[in-house]
């Protein structure tokens, strides 16, 4: 055989690797978007069930008959701050 003729063998069996792992890769991409797309009724479950800090935060302040003045005076903010947290209106 000819030089010339290996390297097309060569290259030949290279392509049809890549091609076998792209064809792979999509093949993984494709899947794992069936699995995503299949968990979104568990994820919205979630996201309905999940509770903002700020519910959590008024939540226990209420039940330990607690003021935001007092929660906020112990964290060292102000009461605003904590207002907002329990609304909402800030996330920091």
């Amino acid at each position: 055989m000819h030089i010339g003729t290996i390297l097309i063998v060569i290259n030949i069996v290279f392509l049809l690797a890549f091609c076998v792992i792209l064809v792979y890769l999509v093949f993984l991409l494709i899947k794992a978007l069936k699995k995503y797309i299949k968990s979104e009724p568990v994820r919205k479950e979630k996201a309905e069930r999940a509770r903002s800090l700020g519910e959590v935060l008024k939540r226990h302040r209420t039940e330990c008959k607690m003021t935001q003045e007092f929660v906020a005076e112990t964290l060292g903010v102000s009461r605003q701050a904590v207002s907002k947290w329990e609304s909402g209106v800030s996330q920091s």
